[in-house]
């Protein structure tokens, strides 16, 4: 296969853009009412945005919607369950909303008086847009991997390896996709990156795991 034709690997780097939506939610049964019509775009933030916004991953914060059922609702077995909650499991936001509202519709059936918070510890929908910027690396060979990794900011983590996936048409990482066009070669680089947990891992985790899947593979194919 000629790779000479074969496009360079433009990094780039990234943030949200919080929007604030006017939507919020005192009780159980209003956060399944506006979870019902909110857009897309606030659903994605809610699991996303704290991946990128904060270098710890924690159990109970999972998603923005277990986290303030367990903070301020109190409701930790139903926390719990949005917790668990892995938006990669789901082909798209549509069905991954119909999911969190069974398991709200659940938790409201299964307790005989709702919760309702004050003003000021109500849900805030918020959505996002996602701000890329253009960095000066560039790679041209997949081994450059190696050490272009390592040195990736989370934002560039993210953009790359997660939110790749909801805006390209084979729901990939912009790695996969790249090293796609070198025909089987890379195919063992491929296979172990689809092995790493994109959600449940911090960014700082991932870039990790990328970095040693990048070293076991170039390093070794030298010695």
């Amino acid at each position: 296969m000629n790779t000479d034709s074969v496009n360079p690997f433009n990094l780039k780097d990234c943030t949200l853009a919080t929007l604030a939506t006017g939507q919020r939610a005192g009780s159980l049964i209003e956060l399944r009412d506006k979870v019902a019509t909110i857009d897309q775009d606030s659903i994605y933030y809610h699991f996303w945005a704290g991946h990128l916004h904060s270098p710890l991953v924690h159990p109970e914060d999972q998603n923005d919607f277990a986290s303030w059922v367990h903070h301020f609702l109190h409701e930790h077995s139903l926390a719990e369950r949005l917790a668990v909650l892995d938006p990669t499991a789901y082909p798209n936001i549509e069905e991954l909303r119909a999911e969190i509202l069974n398991i709200l519709e659940e938790g409201i059936e299964e307790r005989e008086m709702i919760i309702w918070t004050k003003k000021e510890q109500q849900f805030h929908f918020i959505r996002s847009k996602i701000v890329v910027f253009d960095t000066a690396f560039i790679i041209h060979d997949p081994s450059e991997l190696l050490h272009l990794i390592p040195n990736m900011s989370t934002g560039s983590i993210f953009y790359h390896f997660i939110d790749a996936r909801h805006r390209t048409d084979e729901s990939v990482d912009d790695f996969t996709s790249w090293l796609r066009n070198y025909g089987d070669k890379y195919n063992e680089i491929i296979h172990q990156i689809k092995s790493i947990d994109i959600y449940f891992l911090s960014l700082a985790e991932i870039r990790k795991s990328l970095g040693e899947i990048m070293s076991k593979f170039f390093i070794s194919s030298v010695t």
